[in-house]
């Protein structure tokens, strides 16, 4: 499968606040700041961007670009992410028998599909959030930092899991984060954002170890910092 952005370029009135290009090999992560455009991205390619934006996207793909198709999304929180008045089983787009085959796949018992989210943990209900992602069959998943309200042992989980099923369905992913740790388990390739543009890319070994951006050093050494501080 070929996926490749060409050019994304998002303006506003007053600025540009995008203009990237990047191809999506297998599994690729798109690191930056808060502001740094990783949202404007994300939503771009779900054709979900702001109506006073103006975004040109070039895109070369072997399958269309359609969300709820072949496209597919993670969000960060799981919490919000669900109706918190309705049952699991009912928020799938699918019979419950098809269901209870994705809730085996992320490994949950089939009776999480009688509970409502509230009685389920934040790790749960974010392999709830996976194997809705995966129920449409995409071809593209888009993970939007979606470990950020997991503790440490869980978030390691989901990661895990993650990489797991992409062997078994074979889908690219693209990781929008800030915690560039997260990246090695993930992640064949990094772009590192800085207001909106990259600074720096390549294989995600050879970035985090040998950045050659003074931003990208910076950004890399805080991160970790703040990862032992949390440790």
């Amino acid at each position: 499968m070929k996926f490749i952005v060409n050019r994304l370029l998002i303006k506003s009135k007053s600025q540009e606040l995008v203009n990237i290009s990047f191809e999506i090999k297998e599994s690729f992560a798109l690191v930056g700041q808060s502001g740094s455009g990783k949202s404007l991205t994300l939503k771009a390619l779900l054709g979900m961007s702001a109506k006073n934006l103006d975004v040109k996207l070039d895109i070369e793909s072997s399958f269309k670009i359609k969300r709820g198709e072949n496209i597919s999304i993670v969000p960060q929180n799981p919490f919000t992410a669900l109706s918190p008045l309705t049952k699991i089983a009912k928020q799938f787009m699918l019979d419950r028998d098809k269901a209870e085959i994705f809730m085996q796949m992320v490994d949950l018992d089939i009776d999480f599909l009688n509970r409502y989210p509230s009685e389920l943990s934040g790790g749960q209900l974010q392999r709830v959030i996976i194997a809705m992602a995966l129920s449409t069959n995409p071809k593209l998943l888009l993970l939007d930092e979606p470990t950020t309200a997991l503790d440490s042992d869980t978030k390691d989980a989901i990661l895990k899991l993650i990489k797991k099923l992409q062997k078994e369905v074979g889908y690219k992913i693209l990781f929008v984060t800030h915690d560039i740790g997260a990246t090695r388990e993930l992640c064949q390739e990094i772009a590192i954002l800085k207001n909106g543009t990259i600074v720096e890319e390549g294989k995600v070994k050879d970035v985090l170890e040998n950045p050659k951006s003074s931003y990208a050093k910076e950004l890399i050494e805080s991160n970790f910092k703040n990862r032992k501080k949390r440790v």
